[in-house]
């Protein structure tokens, strides 16, 4: 299979895993919390979920990416943002304090980069994830999915956020 490319201020960089599709189911993860307990997908249940794929909070466009997705998605009942980085879950929760993001579901994908292989966005070169965003339904099949090109460009953010309120 051929790897997948993205890249970072021009430079091209590779991603190991799968590129994942509309209509496929999404794969299972195990993600640690801010507080280093275990996270499945399986544990947000039937709730249409988007899932914010970021190289690391404490950068501009990741910040500004959680920062909108959270706000917007929080008006919406039945439906959960989650965040998931390589950044430690110590720096997730310390950004959620001083994002005033308290709520927001940051899971870190630190110990064994297993969500970034299986997703398609882990970057070889740098052991971070590419900039992806993925809308699930209730059934966990991806019903839109964006792996952003360019890592320091934002996604298209009206497209993930009509995907997910189609499906409520």
């Amino acid at each position: 299979m051929e790897k997948q490319k993205v890249t970072m201020h021009g430079t091209e960089l590779t991603v190991r895993g799968p590129r994942l599709s509309v209509g496929q189911k999404a794969p299972g993860f195990r993600l640690v919390d801010n507080d280093f307990n275990p996270k499945t997908l399986d544990d947000f249940g039937r709730q249409i979920k988007l899932i914010s794929i970021v190289p690391s909070l404490d950068t501009g466009i990741c910040d500004a990416q959680t920062r909108r997705f959270n706000e917007e998605m929080s008006k919406l009942d039945g439906a959960v943002v989650i965040t998931v980085s390589v950044d430690l879950p110590f720096a997730q929760k310390r950004w959620c304090g001083s994002a005033g993001l308290d709520q927001a579901i940051t899971l870190s994908d630190h110990f064994d980069v297993s969500f970034g292989e299986a997703y398609g966005v882990l970057i070889e070169e740098m052991r971070l994830l590419a900039r992806a965003v993925l809308v699930l339904d209730g059934d966990n099949i991806i019903r839109y999915a964006e792996y952003v090109p360019e890592v320091a460009s934002h996604p298209d953010y009206e497209a993930a956020l009509d995907a997910a309120k189609q499906l409520l």
